[in-house]
Formats: structure tokens, C-alpha cells, sequence
């Protein structure tokens, strides 16, 4: 496993500063970009893991708070916070729904601009990958940026195809990138009717793709959630790594 680095920078968005922590191989030489938008527990250590984990595959990797707005927070437990209805329902209203897909575009592109610069990250491609709402805000970015994002990855994403106007479905006829789905068998937030949906507005669109489900929980990824399923995780990183590999390093 190759060695990782984190530094803790800060980006100036239109509204404030946003925490963003940067994780990159050790040693000289430019790495492709990632930016990996958190799930809904938000920044803490096995976010931090799976950004270093990418990371020691090549890839510089961004990792921004996207819930500055609400201010600062201690690190969520999702196995307190997102079992208790109360609990749940107060972190959704607090920091989730600042989050929104307006308030996370402008941060990335202010994350974009910010690291345009820098000379260990390649220029040119960029590849974005997310988890649960941060899966959806992936596919959303790719609509967004589609000349700067080449690859994006959802895994447990919700909300992918539905009635809603900021529904990421909408933007395929926009997207330029190869783009990844893994949903969860068991996930209310991706039903068999959103799988067809997104499928059918992705094959419409002429966009390279792939959706497909996992034997697995909605959010079973990161190592602290109370779902989490090792093997299925393990085939996450099986997909992710390869798929951004084949794009961003192709060549």
C-alpha cells in the first residue's frame, strides 16, 4: 500500500470557507483528481480512510465539508445518530439540508479553481465519486462540469431518478463522463422503477455507463455505519479504483 499524506486546506466559496482535506501519495510527481463527496454523517475518521485509501491508488483526493454552512461539528456516529429517529431528523434538518445541489456545485467549482494550480495534480481530467447523498451530488457534478469531470462514481446514491428538479437524471443529456451506479438491493432510496428510470435517461443520452445493485444495505460502504457489509465494500473498491484508472490514467 503506497503512503498517504493529509494537510487540511481552506476554499473560499461565495458563501465562506469551506474545509476541504486534501489526501495524496507521498513522494514527487502529479496525481490525478478526486473529489469524494461524504455521505450523510459527514466528515470523520472512515470518510478520512476512504479518501486515503484512493489515494494510495494514485490519485489526489478532495475531500470538502460541504456541511460549513451549519458550522462546526464533532464527528457523527451514524450508529447513534442515523438509528434514532429524533437524532436523525435534527441532523438532517441542521446540517443535511444545507447541502443543497446549488450550494455544492458552487463549492465545487470553487474547489476546482482553487486547485487549478497546483503542481502535484495533473491538469485536464477529473473524476468525482459519492455515497448516499454524496452519490447523487457525483452524478449531479458530472451534468454540471462535463468538461472537467470525465468519470463518476454513485455508490448507495438516493434520489437518482425522480420528480424532483435538481434530479441528476435530467442532466444526462449534459454528461460527458463515464459514469458508475452501485445501488443496494435493500434501499428504499433506489427502487427497481429509479434503477430503470436512470438507465433508460443515461441509454437515451448516449452516455458510457453502467448501474447495476449490490447484495448489500443502503450505505453499506464506509466501516462505522450500521449496515456496513465488509465484502461488499471491498467490492466497491474492485469497481471504483479500476474505472477511475481506465479513464484518468488511460494513456
Amino acid at each position: 500500500m503506497v503512503e498517504t499524506i493529509q494537510q487540511l486546506v481552506e476554499v473560499a466559496t461565495p458563501d465562506g470557507i469551506c474545509p476541504v482535506h486534501l489526501h495524496r501519495p507521498v513522494g514527487e510527481g502529479a496525481w490525478p483528481l478526486a473529489i469524494l463527496y461524504m455521505d450523510g454523517p459527514g466528515i470523520r475518521p472512515a470518510v478520512q480512510e476512504m479518501a486515503a485509501r484512493l489515494a494510495a491508488a494514485g490519485y489526489v483526493v478532495a475531500l470538502p465539508d460541504l456541511f460549513y454552512r451549519a458550522g462546526p461539528y464533532p464527528p457523527v456516529d451514524p450508529k447513534i445518530v442515523f438509528t434514532d429517529p429524533d437524532l436523525r431528523a435534527a441532523h438532517r434538518d441542521t446540517y443535511m439540508a444545507t447541502a443543497t445541489p446549488k450550494n455544492v456545485m458552487k463549492d465545487t467549482q470553487a474547489l476546482l479553481d482553487a486547485l487549478a494550480d497546483q503542481i502535484d495534480i495533473l491538469p485536464g481530467a477529473v473524476g468525482v465519486v459519492g455515497y448516499c447523498m454524496g452519490g447523487r451530488l457525483a452524478l449531479i457534478a458530472a451534468g454540471t462540469f462535463p468538461d472537467k469531470i470525465a468519470v463518476a462514481a454513485s455508490y448507495h446514491g438516493g434520489g437518482l431518478a425522480n420528480d424532483t428538479p435538481s434530479s441528476p437524471h435530467l442532466l444526462a443529456p449534459q454528461m460527458q463522463a463515464k459514469i458508475y451506479v452501485a445501488g443496494a438491493i435493500e434501499d428504499a432510496n433506489f427502487p427497481d422503477e429509479m434503477k430503470a428510470r436512470l438507465e433508460e435517461a443515461l441509454t437515451q443520452a448516449g452516455v458510457d455507463h453502467r448501474v447495476e445493485t449490490y447484495p448489500a444495505r443502503h450505505g453499506w460502504v464506509p466501516r462505522d455505519t450500521a449496515v456496513h457489509d465488509p465484502v461488499e465494500a471491498e467490492h466497491h473498491w474492485q469497481t471504483l479504483v479500476p474505472l477511475f484508472d481506465g479513464v484518468l490514467k488511460a494513456g
